[in-house]
């Protein structure tokens, strides 16, 4: 296994389970890939390097199936999953309970907020076991999956017109942008119904101690199975490895081409060759936009104009719908966005660990072109102002993330994308290739996010791939169920 990611942990940790031996190689020092936990700006503030609060990984299958809590992770749910504010010292708070979702979006939107989430809320392990498949695949609940791909299909924009207020429009239109895409274009939508019914299901919860406990839970749990993790292991050709039987890849197509790019002409070249048109199609892979990221050392808690909004780990910060449309159009245009939509996660009023006694840490990103070079520092930090009025007061230290300061950290987010490529209704169908999980070469797969289902800590691109190996081995597969933890 190359990467020691989530997706690289979970695929070695479903081979360990079916009985075989496992070496897991990480070119960094430590593991986790995006799911990482260090001090960033001053000692003893514990930011997260990449992910921070994880609807999906609590709601994962595959997670659910393991005994993670056994190996030190831990979940802590905010009282509300997300909140929203707006101008004038206003904000909506979405409800982890529907029913309080219901009553708080009032008369006007709480039951259709209610109509639009109840499908896949009461249903959501379901709904998980096909959106985290392969796309194309033969679904387990065919009728289950229309019904949500005929909302998810649409743009985020149309169906946030179905509400009436500007908050519960505004509150859609934040989450359908965590798609990165613009709110007009189709499946933008789906991210916004699926990040709304997770936030009921299975709540969007931080992991004690950070984002690094998912990874260390995930690799305990490998070692207890006789899974080897070999730390500051970077593999340059596949052609250098020792003789495995087969190898995975936790990496993006442009590392997979680099590893294959050259090989040694001995036994073990088949190991690196791959057919010229797999490398083609590899080439024609696109990744997406980037993230511009800030970590932030705070002397107290952000100071929000809406006092309600500390009541959740995430805060969308983007005004109304048509703010949030015009940045993330500008964005996919490929250009800045003057008032960009951020989001803002801030762990430390529900786990004082990771932060000095009566200090706290924030992180913010925003949205840009893939590779983008522009220092957005000042536009960030002024929608956060915007909203939370004396925040550069607070500020002890920070630590700015550029695009390619972020590929310099995790080679995984080529040019600053943190999904794995562009989210394209071909290219998610078809992820990364229309091979899916193998490669052209019978003893190489790739697991990474840039197949399906694509980027969120989940583990399943990792799962799935796993699957696939054991299939074409000839092994037995066990169903999720049967592993303990329905």
């Amino acid at each position: 296994m190359i990467g020691a990611g989530p997706n690289g942990l979970s695929a070695a940790i479903v081979l360990a389970q079916a009985g075989m031996r496992v070496e897991v190689y990480e070119a960094e020092p430590t593991i986790g890939g995006a799911a990482r936990t260090m001090e960033l700006t001053l000692p003893g503030f514990r930011h997260d390097f990449g992910s921070a609060v994880h609807p999906l990984a609590v709601g994962s299958p595959f997670f659910s199936s393991l005994p993670l809590q056994e190996f030190g992770l831990e979940w802590i749910h905010p009282p509300a999953p997300l909140a929203h504010p707006l101008d004038g010292g206003r904000a909506v708070v979405l409800q982890r309970d529907l029913d309080a979702a219901d009553a708080a979006l009032g008369d006007d939107d709480g039951g259709v907020w209610r109509r639009m989430m109840e499908p896949f809320v009461s249903r959501w392990n379901e709904l998980c076991e096909d959106i985290l498949e392969p796309v194309v695949h033969w679904p387990r609940h065919p009728l289950l999956l229309a019904r949500f791909g005929m909302q998810a299909l649409l743009p985020a924009t149309t169906l946030a017109k179905r509400f009436r207020s500007e908050q519960a429009r505004a509150l859609f239109a934040g989450l359908a942008a965590h798609s990165f895409l613009s709110l007009s274009a189709p499946l933008s939508g789906s991210f916004g119904l699926v990040l709304g019914a997770a936030a009921h299901a299975a709540g969007w919860p931080i992991p004690r101690g950070g984002a690094q406990a998912i990874s260390d839970a995930l690799a305990g749990y490998l070692t207890s199975l006789g899974g080897a993790i070999r730390l500051s292991s970077r593999v340059e050709r596949l052609s250098d490895l020792p003789d495995y039987d087969v190898v995975l890849c936790d990496v993006t197509p442009r590392q997979l081409l680099a590893m294959t790019s050259a090989y040694r002409g001995d036994a073990r070249a088949t190991l690196s060759s791959q057919s010229d048109s797999y490398r083609h199609a590899l080439k024609q892979y696109r990744y997406g936009p980037a993230a511009f990221k800030v970590d932030y050392a705070l002397s107290r808690a952000i100071p929000w104009n809406a006092p309600e909004c500390a009541r959740a780990a995430t805060v969308h910060l983007g005004g109304t719908m048509e703010e949030i449309a015009a940045s993330e159009r500008t964005m996919a245009r490929g250009q800045i966005a003057e008032r960009p939509f951020v989001l803002v996660s801030q762990p430390t009023l529900f786990d004082p660990s990771r932060a000095p006694e009566g200090k706290h840490i924030a992180w913010a990103y925003c949205h840009v072109p893939h590779g983008c070079g522009e220092d957005m520092l000042p536009r960030l930090e002024a929608q956060i102002e915007r909203f939370a009025s004396g925040f550069g007061d607070c500020v002890l230290a920070r630590r700015v993330w550029a695009p390619a300061d972020l590929e310099a950290s995790d080679a995984n987010l080529v040019g600053g994308d943190i999904m794995g490529g562009a989210m394209g209704p071909m290219q998610l169908a078809f992820r990364p290739t229309a091979r899916g999980y193998r490669t052209s070469s019978p003893k190489v797969y790739l697991c990474s996010a840039s197949t399906a289902p694509g980027g969120g800590v989940h583990g399943m691109c990792g799962y799935n791939a796993a699957r696939v190996v054991l299939k074409d081995l000839g092994m037995p597969t066990l169903p999720l169920c049967d592993r303990g933890d329905c």
